[in-house]
């Protein structure tokens, strides 16, 4: 069995591929004609978004959406970043929820902010 990639279900695909873009310089490898599923490609590893209604269309089954205004969901992502300090701020420049500034934890600089589609992300030095 291989790992291929995780999707999160956004309510606007290019919309959150122009956030990491902008927060993260992370660019987008793939992205539909419509704009209902892209993929951000992470040096060879691949994290997907696509759209609730696109998700809703391969199963009947309801999910929690992932929203800035509610609760996390139980799940982060993590980056390894060069500079801390700089890569928290592009991200809230960008529009990331800065959760807790970059200080030492488990023996790493660490750094929490959420996405403008309200996933968790992690940055380590």
């Amino acid at each position: 069995m291989d790992y291929l990639k995780t999707v999160i279900y956004v309510d606007n695909v290019e919309e959150t591929l122009d956030f990491y873009y902008q927060a993260f310089a992370i660019n987008t490898a793939q992205l539909d004609e419509d704009g209902q599923y892209g993929e951000l490609d992470f040096q060879g590893a691949r994290i997907a978004f696509a759209a609730h209604p696109l998700a809703q269309s391969h199963f009947k089954q309801s999910y929690i959406r992932a929203q800035p205004k509610q609760p996390a969901l139980g799940f982060e992502l993590v980056l390894h970043v060069e500079d801390i300090n700089l890569a928290f701020t592009k991200a809230v420049e960008a529009g990331a929820e800065p959760l807790s500034a970059p200080n030492e934890m488990e023996g790493k600089n660490l750094a929490y902010v959420r996405s403008i589609e309200g996933t968790l992300i992690a940055l380590s030095e």
